[in-house]
Parts: C-alpha cells; structure tokens; sequence
C-alpha cells in the first residue's frame, strides 16, 4: 500500500498528472518549476540537469510501472514522470539559461515528445515503466541537442 502510494506521488509529478487538459503539458511545465529554483538558487549548470535525469531514471520507471499496474493501463495519460526526465534532458542541452533557452527547452521537448521521431516511437513497446520512460528520454535527448545547436548559433 504504501509502496503504491509513494509510485502514485512520483509517478503523477506530485500532482500535475491530475490536471484535466494536457497532463503532459502540466508534467513538462511541472518539471521547469523546480528546475528554475535549482538554478536561481544552487546555482546547477544547465549540464547537471543530465546527471538530474539519470538519477531520477530507476525511480522514474518503477513508479511508472507500479501505477500503470494499479490503474490496469500500459501507459495512462496521468503518468508525467516520464516528461520529467525528459525535460531536464532537454534543459542539459542549454548552453545558457535565459528566458528564451526555457521556452526553447520547453516547446522543443512538447514536440519532440509528440512527434516522437525514429526510433524514439519504437521505445514505447519495451515493457511496463521502461517503455513508457524512455521514449521521452529519446525525446528529451533529440530536444537537448536541438538546443544545443540553437545555442551555438546564438538564437538565445
């Protein structure tokens, strides 16, 4: 029970997954937030949201696939965690941090995740948590280099 509860709190984003319109939006948007503190605040370099999402990767597929086992569903919509990681991947691509990175990183990360280019589509048949994490870990690898090359060419 309370190894469900933990999954379900980790899983949902602490909440975001709840929202009604777009809980991949909110996931995303719920990302930025502590992100934005860690660097106003600590000081984290864009890179180290890299190191962010691979440790949140083991906790990231398990709650994904302890709450997908509860809810009876191979990937339900609520699950956000998923836009987590991959949003600090595209937020490790930045070269600066500015107004404009965050809104690059943001939108380039929402379409990669919907287009879901080759192979990033085929990662969502691997099993339970693990194809419904790393498919947005492809997403959020192809945003971040997109970033990255936007920032070499100083459109923000």
């Amino acid at each position: 029970m309370m190894k469900s509860k933990s999954a379900r709190w980790i899983a949902l984003w602490f909440g975001c997954g709840l929202f009604p319109i777009g809980p991949g939006t909110v996931g995303s948007l719920g990302a930025l937030l502590p992100a934005f503190l860690l660097v106003r605040y600590a000081g984290m370099p864009p890179w180290s949201f890299a190191l962010l999402a691979v440790g949140s990767l083991w906790p990231a597929i398990w709650a994904a696939d302890v709450t997908a086992k509860a809810m009876q569903r191979k990937d339900p919509s609520q699950i956000v965690v998923d836009e987590v990681v991959g949003q600090w991947l595209t937020l490790a691509g930045a070269l600066r941090l500015n107004w404009r990175s965050w809104l690059a990183a943001f939108v380039l990360f929402r379409l990669f995740d919907i287009l879901k280019p080759f192979p990033v589509r085929n990662f969502e048949k691997l099993p339970g948590g693990t194809g419904i994490v790393m498919d947005d870990v492809g997403a959020g690898i192809y945003a971040g280099l997109v970033l990255c090359g936007l920032g070499w060419f100083n459109f923000y």
